[in-house]
């Protein structure tokens, strides 16, 4: 299992959230499909819209990702790596030109949408650093709970001074 950068993880999250709240419950596919085709059309006739994600869901369903191995690969930087329009295709036309012209006017984003759809259809393929606190403390080489735990009986006198009063 192949770890990614934490932003693609975010954003392949963010993806599925959008998904899920544009599909509605119950699953309304007739909206679902106007969404799509709706923002297609927009990237297609060159709208500067911004958003890695808008452009990643409107993609994500026409996407074929034809270099499953080079994606992971580049999944691992977020701001900076190689262009990843040759490995994928479009099965629509208007989705293939809306992504054509994303690529020639943002790059960088073209990458990321592509990179972040990938990654919402093949969650089994990578997992994310864990930032937890627990996980940090292991990295740095020392799990201390052993020391901070007191078992039955153990003594804890060291902790008093002679009058009884906690040490400050």
């Amino acid at each position: 299992m192949k770890k990614i950068h934490p932003e693609f993880a975010y954003q392949s999250r963010e993806l599925a959230i959008q998904i899920e709240d544009t599909l509605g419950d119950p699953p309304d596919r007739k909206n679902y499909a106007r969404v799509i085709k709706s923002l297609i059309e927009e990237f297609a006739r060159g709208s500067e819209i911004d958003d890695i994600n808008l452009l990643s869901f409107a993609l994500v369903d026409h996407l074929k990702f034809d270099d499953p191995a080079g994606l992971l690969t580049q999944s691992d930087h977020y701001d900076k790596g190689e262009a990843v329009l040759g490995m994928v295709s479009c099965r629509d036309e208007t989705a293939a030109q809306a992504l054509h012209k994303v690529s020639q006017n943002n790059p960088q984003l073209a990458r990321r949408a592509i990179i972040t759809a990938f990654l919402f259809k093949h969650p089994k393929r990578w997992s994310e650093e864990d930032h937890t606190l627990e996980s940090l403390q292991k990295s740095e080489g020392g799990d201390d709970e052993d020391e901070d735990q007191l078992t039955h009986g153990h003594d804890i006198e060291h902790l008093f001074d002679s009058d009884g009063g906690e040490h400050a």
